[in-house]
């Protein structure tokens, strides 16, 4: 089980219902139920791990004989046992295993070492022998007898028990939970239940990227689970930085790049700033919801914490100034009422359940449900992280709408510190826009039109002259004494425009034309003009020396290029060309 302050476990419905709190978290070996184990079973790897088993009145003992395994998952039901992971080459290895008789998943442990990871199955009839360990008659090329662990019964309950025992210890070690952290901790010692190798998929200005490390779980947590529109918590186990928590079922991962000790006691600490943060914004919604629900019968279908703003979508395909305004005013006046906000834990079957807001529980839960209560309000389900008291929103400012999927309306907002964040920037950039443009905030505006207004001209003007110029270095180029073979022009300044005019202006099928513009050693545009079926020819080749794309019809072939500085290369090409031509005439 994990307790974090003000929340439980997150929902993981993309796009954010909230909800109350699933059932205690077992202190046992990991037991994933089916759903969160499909892609393993849809996955169908392509290998077998070899395995072996033997029989014990209790238990029925399987080894999958994978060294140096990752990725590993173990998943252990009623009537069935699903293995899957990676060796240490890479490949995947998947086996699943219909069972003879039923077993005690509940009761069933893995432990994993560097050269195999072993399942102890709990009999649900115990003292009946399993001839095999298969429901159907037959025997897999993978599927073996371990011989050496194989005997008679008699006398060997103490052996199988002593075989169970580093697990019993385990669970010893956790089974005595200590009360919950105060709401007010930002840290708090625990104890590691169990350390697997994991990857984390992460994101940034270089693209995506895998980074290898662990899940950790732990018999209680401080970090919040992402989930149910919000992200997950940051912070350390022992000074070790926690990259992401995820909920998986009834457990929480923290994946860290540093292993800990299954066992072991542990300090966690939590990223108050980042969890404050979340706070504002997921209090913020609830009141907005609850303003806009009251005000203008508007229903929230969900919500997004982003990075940097959040948005609510409302049902509703627009929505009026005045709302926006009017919703805005009455969220910031009930701030400053400083409105008490409690959370409660109700019985599923408590009638005042059927009276609170919320969009359904997920299909795994177990237990109260937890309510977030604004007073005078709103009653809500919720998983999330909240403020005590509206005061700590400090300000509500709705930045305005957008328009949202299917006919709905997205709310965009800010509370709390990002409000203080974003007066800030927008001071900042007012402050730049006041030196620029040697002008007052109030006239900032018409300053820019004004600006705009002379750039147009000015880019007219300039359109004008280039093309002016393009006509006049065609004429330069018809009535030069060097006319015909080749010609080559190549300015810094120019487009496409500018080049069709000089090719339209020369209009001769005779000469190969090849004009280029940009950067002489890095990008431009080039255009190849002359016969059909030389530029038909020659096109694509150009393009290839250029390190470029391009097409052409009509004795026309232009493209952009990477690689100006091989102008040269090009012209040599052509100059090949008209040689070769002239010789077979």
């Amino acid at each position: 089980m994990f307790s974090v302050p003000l929340n439980c476990f997150p929902d993981h419905i993309r796009g954010g219902s909230c909800w109350g709190r699933p059932q205690d978290l077992k202190i046992a070996a990991p037991a994933w139920n089916s759903k969160c184990h499909t892609g393993a079973g849809a996955a169908m790897a392509r290998q077998h791990a070899r395995t072996l088993w033997y029989d014990r009145p209790k238990y029925v003992f399987m080894e999958f004989c994978v060294e140096d395994s990752t990725d590993v998952h173990v998943l252990i039901e009623d009537h069935r046992i699903v293995f899957s992971c990676k060796n240490d080459d890479g490949v995947e290895l998947y086996n699943e295993i219909e069972f003879y008789a039923k077993v005690n998943s509940k009761d069933s442990q893995d432990k994993r070492s560097s050269r195999s990871i072993t399942c102890f199955v709990r009999k649900w009839k115990e003292k009946v022998a399993w001839p095999r360990l298969t429901k159907e008659d037959i025997k897999p090329v993978w599927l073996s007898v371990d011989f050496d662990n194989w005997r008679d019964w008699e006398g060997d309950e103490e052996v199988e028990l002593a075989q169970v025992e580093h697990y019993a210890e385990l669970l010893q070690k956790v089974s005595t939970k200590r009360p919950p952290p105060a709401m007010d901790d930002l840290d708090f010692t625990t104890t590691v239940v169990s350390c697997r190798p994991a990857e984390l998929q992460t994101e940034g200005s270089n693209g995506k990227k895998v980074l290898s490390g662990f899940h950790v779980v732990l018999e209680d947590t401080l970090l919040f689970p992402e989930g149910g529109g919000q992200p997950d918590d940051r912070g350390t186990i022992n000074d070790i930085s926690v990259l992401r928590v995820t909920r998986r079922g009834e457990q929480a991962n923290h994946f860290t790049q540093t292993p800990l000790d299954p066992g072991s006691q542990v300090l966690v600490r939590v990223d108050w700033e980042r969890r404050f943060d979340h706070m504002q914004q997921h209090s913020g919604q609830h009141l907005i919801t609850a303003v806009a629900d009251h005000l203008f019968k508007l229903k929230t279908t969900s919500w997004e914490l982003g990075r940097f703003r959040s948005a609510i979508e409302l049902d509703t395909p627009s929505m009026t100034t005045e709302q926006v305004a009017a919703i805005e005013q009455s969220v910031n006046e009930k701030i400053r009422d400083r409105l008490p906000v409690n959370v409660r834990e109700l019985s599923l079957d408590d009638p005042e359940v059927e009276q609170v807001r919320g969009r359904g529980l997920p299909d795994d839960h177990a237990g109260p449900v937890r309510v977030v209560s604004i007073k005078g309000v709103d009653s809500n389900m919720c998983c999330g992280t909240h403020v005590s008291n509206l005061s700590d929103l400090q300000v509500i400012k709705i930045l305005g709408t957008e328009k949202g999927k299917k006919n709905k309306t997205n709310l965009i907002f800010l509370a709390g510190n990002r409000v203080l964040k974003w007066m800030e920037r927008s001071h900042g950039t007012e402050k730049a826009l006041t030196a620029l443009l040697k002008c007052g905030a109030e006239d900032h505006v018409e300053a820019v039109k004004k600006l705009q207004n002379s750039t147009k001209i000015l880019q007219k003007n300039n359109l004008n002259l280039l093309r002016d110029l393009a006509v006049h270095i065609a004429h330069s180029l018809r009535n030069s004494p060097d006319w015909g073979g080749v010609v080559v022009l190549h300015r810094k300044e120019g487009d496409s425009e500018f080049m069709n005019i000089i090719a339209n202006e020369i209009g001769s099928e005779e000469t190969l034309l090849f004009l280029t513009v940009g950067d002489e050693k890095g990008a431009g545009l080039f255009l190849l003009a002359g016969p059909p079926a030389s530029v038909e020819t020659l096109g694509p080749r150009v393009a290839e020396v250029l390190e470029g794309k391009g097409a052409g019809k009509k004795g026309r072939f232009q493209g952009k290029a990477t690689k100006m500085s091989r102008r040269t290369e090009v012209q040599a090409l052509l100059q090949d060309y008209i040689t070769t031509q002239s010789t077979k005439e």
